[in-house]
C-alpha cells in the first residue's frame, strides 16, 4: 500500500508545559519529528543524546550548546546540526523561540500528540 499522506494545523498541535522554563509543541511522523519550543532566560538543559541527528534554527532569543568537542552560541537565524549519539547540554541565555528536527529511531518515542 502507498503510503498517505498527513496534514496537520500547528494551531491544533497541543502545547506541552514541561516546566515553568520551557514549553513546547512536538508533532512527529514515520522517521521525522519536528518541535517547536520556547525556553526562558536561565533555562539549563542538562547533558544528553540522541539516537538520531538534530537539526535545531533558532528562530528568537540566543542559546549556548555544549558537545565535549564544540562550544556554540546560537542567535536568530543560526542553525545548529547535532550528529547522532553526541552528548550535548544548553544554556538559554536570552528568552528564546527554537524550531528542533530529529530523526526518529525505532528505540526512541515518537509523539505526535
Amino acid at each position: 500500500m502507498t503510503p498517505r499522506i498527513v496534514r496537520h494545523r500547528w494551531d491544533d498541535v497541543p502545547l506541552d508545559k514541561v516546566t515553568d522554563m520551557v514549553a513546547r509543541k512536538t508533532l512527529g511522523g514515520e522517521d521525522l519529528q519536528l518541535t517547536q519550543a520556547y525556553f526562558k532566560k536561565g533555562t539549563k538543559v542538562p547533558v544528553h543524546a540522541h539516537d538520531g541527528e538534530i537539526l535545531l534554527y533558532v528562530l528568537q532569543g540566543v542559546i549556548r550548546v555544549v558537545t565535549p568537542t564544540d562550544d556554540a552560541t546560537l542567535r536568530e537565524g543560526d542553525l545548529l546540526v547535532v550528529p547522532a549519539g553526541t552528548p550535548h547540554q544548553a544554556e538559554v541565555l536570552d528568552d528564546a523561540f527554537v524550531l528542533n528536527m530529529t530523526t526518529v529511531m525505532k528505540s526512541e518515542v515518537r509523539s505526535s500528540k
